[in-house]
């Protein structure tokens, strides 16, 4: 995935006012009356989802002109959104909507509408909405052209966005930091499965509810569209210090798909204080999730660094009913990053807040090996035990929280603060053999209430390997401890699964922290 291009792009179909046969089987997005208003609903929506899920998949692919196929990002760029343009902009609201315009990576059209008292008017594409001051001339663009997507912002900074969708499924939004990070998407379908490309389901339509004047809520409906499922979305914002949306989906497959994502959130992790392998940089973090974080259906608190693997992985970790899950930015320390350009210490955390029962499944992290920043190859979303039927309807709802600070953290135990790795062995001894030492630091919960001479024991399990050089000690710089310990592992390269807490008698004090670390190969062993 190649986040400066919005990923892949596919194609895309007109839907406003067409009767329901129309919506499957052209080639090309069909017309529609310009300006003609429609009745709708969400009900209407998810007819439509689901009549097309019964036709056969077609993409709708668009010829754009040369003169956007052949833009440079430069001249992108200068494809200006004109801000008196915006949707809104005269209704004294709270929220105002802009265009992206088509071009460059973004080849596919989407038909954009507005939904006022329960009629919607398809917003024609039009040329006048952009300011354009790039070098190479843009002329004889089609009336028809359409958008590739738009941004939303907030009457408290009508110039910074609070959420954008643009690409595939693929959307974004920001906390009171207002700077972008990870993505999420309306769903993912066969991700990393082996010897079978990944399926980007897009949306193909939206529609946005205009907000009454003096309301602070924005409802935006989209139809999804993919060779293997339709669907039926509505998504409500709240901006805040955290943005909150509430998403509910109806989901009708065409086919039974292998392996689904339910609210998948993409990211990126290049390097970081326990991954150093591509730190060629001359920063010392880059990332914009350090860690997957999980409240499991059974009330335990789970982290898991995020790293930049060698090779592709997936972990899973199974589930009944699980009460939350998120890739977060933790680490949120300027010096940690030094960067002052794209400032990875401001970048979301993204906490999914499932509603209802979920039943039984798994929270799959899928880590894709990634040279550079501009690659988002981190991917986490809920995984159904139960495959969806084709020609059924399947309801789902969650509510995100885009922001610093996840709504649910483990107050009650104390969070991991850093991990950290290198090569184990005892200072100022010779090293017999290979070992790989963990560091892990604790703070938060009642660790800061403890004695000095606290009883505090670190519990540590492993797959395979030997665990050695073990301890658990205060860290008064952060009020909390750190604990300590060297993985000898086997001859082999398998991966090897760690889970690590603290505990005080047979109370636990802290989340479980859990890592699979990848030894090199035997002749990679350096000793030093």
């Amino acid at each position: 995935m190649h986040r400066r291009t919005a990923m892949k792009l596919m194609a895309a179909l007109g839907v406003a006012g067409l009767p329901l046969p129309a919506l499957s089987g052209r080639r090309k997005a069909p017309t529609v009356a310009r300006g003609e208003p429609k009745a709708f609903s969400y009900a209407w929506l998810k007819g439509v989802a689901a009549n097309l899920s019964r036709q056969p998949y077609h993409a709708y692919n668009t010829e754009l002109p040369d003169t956007l196929n052949g833009l440079s990002w430069d001249d992108y760029q200068s494809l200006r959104f004109l801000p008196d343009r915006a949707l809104w902009n005269d209704s004294g609201g709270a929220f105002r909507a802009e265009f992206f315009h088509l071009g460059l990576y973004y080849k596919t059209p989407v038909r954009i509408h507005e939904v006022v008292d329960g009629m919607a008017r398809e917003i024609p594409y039009d040329p006048g909405f952009f300011e354009y001051q790039g070098e190479r001339p843009l002329a004889d663009l089609p009336a028809d052209l359409g958008f590739a997507g738009f941004r939303v912002q907030f009457h408290t900074d009508y110039e910074r966005d609070v959420a954008a969708f643009l690409g595939a499924s693929y959307f974004r939004a920001v906390g009171e930091e207002m700077q972008y990070g990870l993505s999420a998407r309306g769903l993912a379908v066969d991700t990393a499965m082996s010897g079978r490309d990944e399926e980007f389901p897009e949306f193909v339509a939206f529609w946005l509810e205009r907000p009454k004047r003096d309301s602070a809520k924005l409802t935006v409906y989209a139809l999804l569209d993919s060779p293997s499922t339709t669907g039926a979305y509505v998504f409500d914002l709240f901006p805040g210090r955290n943005m909150v949306m509430d998403v509910s989906a109806a989901l009708y497959p065409r086919v039974a798909i292998d392996r689904l994502g339910i609210a998948p959130l993409t990211s990126m992790y290049q390097v970081g204080e326990n991954d150093r392998r591509m730190d060629y940089d001359w920063r010392p973090e880059i990332h914009d999730s350090d860690g997957l974080s999980m409240l499991t259906g059974a009330g335990e608190w789970i982290w898991r660094p995020l790293v930049n693997p060698r090779h592709l992985r997936v972990n899973s970790y199974l589930d009944n009913n699980p009460k939350g899950f998120g890739l977060l930015q933790r680490d949120r320390d300027f010096d940690h990053y030094q960067d002052d350009g794209v400032f990875y210490g401001r970048r979301p955390s993204l906490w999914v807040e499932p509603k209802g029962d979920w039943g039984e499944g798994q929270i799959m992290l899928v880590e894709i090996p990634t040279q550079d920043e501009t690659f988002d190859n981190i991917v986490a979303f809920w995984n159904p035990k139960r495959p969806l039927d084709p020609g059924q309807e399947h309801l789902v709802s969650y509510r995100l929280h885009w922001g610093a600070q996840p709504p649910r953290q483990p107050y009650e135990l104390a969070s991991v603060r850093a991990t950290r790795t290198g090569l184990g062995g005892v200072v100022g001894q010779k090293r017999e053999y290979f070992s790989w030492r963990f560091a892990v630091d604790f703070a938060g919960g009642v660790l800061a209430m403890l004695r000095d001479n606290a009883e505090v024991e670190a519990v540590i399990t492993s797959s395979t390997g030997r665990v050695e050089v073990t301890s658990a000690r205060p860290l008064s710089s952060i009020k909390g401890y750190r604990a300590m310990f060297d993985l000898v592992p086997d001859d082999s390269e398998t991966p090897i699964d760690l889970r690590l807490y603290l505990k005080l008698g047979d109370q636990p004090l802290t989340e479980t922290w859990t890592y699979q670390y990848s030894p090199p190969p035997l002749g990679q062993r350096t000793l030093y």
